[in-house]
């Protein structure tokens, strides 16, 4: 299951798990996603709806037994402003999805893999989650908390053979940032270009399969915090 499937991250991260012969539930909110492939099957809820949340699980278990791989991609974030101009409105809201969407889906998603002792959950934070950013306050405590989150569930679900990882990506070239300057922040990266959705699709990929690496955060940004 890959949640925010219908961003350009989460599409890519759902071609990715899909291209490896997996069932892949792309979760969407309010976006349908685009399914290339006969592998996807789109599922909708409200991450910030514990109900919502709720029901979609229940849907996902009648229909396929539960979930074996959860990547919690689905995110927001605000136009870059001084902690002075971020309301309680808005840093709420950024928690609500980036952190307690994430908190439900997995929850809901451990007993199933507990029950077979086998389970992937791979988080999606980003550079500011692990080097904090200027103007960037609210967004950056919620992907550390992302980051907190993983290293913590690493602990609780590795005598149950779930591991769980995280990937902070840096600058990726998405509709999201399409208001920042790409080239200059290609020039100050060390491999001289921006992210592309499949580069953050590649590290997820790398998770889903690796067995013995738990409570992990791959920074995917081009040397940029090197």
């Amino acid at each position: 299951m890959v949640t925010g499937a219908s961003g350009a991250i989460g599409a890519a991260i759902a071609r990715e798990l899909a291209a490896h012969g997996n069932t892949v539930v792309c979760h969407y909110n309010k976006h349908s996603p685009v399914c290339a492939t006969g592998l996807c099957f789109p599922v909708q809820a409200d991450l910030r709806h514990e109900s919502e949340v709720g029901r979609m699980f229940d849907d996902i278990e009648e229909r396929f037994g539960g979930v074996d791989i959860l990547v919690n991609g689905a995110g927001v974030a605000l136009p870059q402003k001084l902690i002075t101009e971020t309301t309680i409105k808005d840093f709420d809201e950024l928690f609500s999805v980036n952190v307690r969407g994430m908190f439900l889906c997995a929850r809901l998603s451990l007993p199933h893999m507990i029950r077979q002792k086998w389970g992937r959950i791979i988080n999606i934070s980003s550079i500011w989650g692990v080097a904090g950013g200027s103007c960037e306050v609210a967004y950056a405590a919620s992907k550390a908390a992302v980051v907190g989150l993983t290293k913590a569930l690493a602990d609780e679900t590795a005598p149950s053979g779930v591991t769980v990882n995280c990937v902070a990506p840096g600058v990726i070239d998405t509709p999201m940032n399409a208001h920042l300057n790409m080239a200059a922040l290609a020039r100050e990266t060390p491999l001289g270009r921006v992210g592309a959705p499949d580069d953050v699709a590649a590290a997820v990929g790398y998770f889903a399969r690796a067995g013995f690496v738990t409570g992990q955060v791959l920074v995917v940004d081009g040397g940029y915090l090197h």
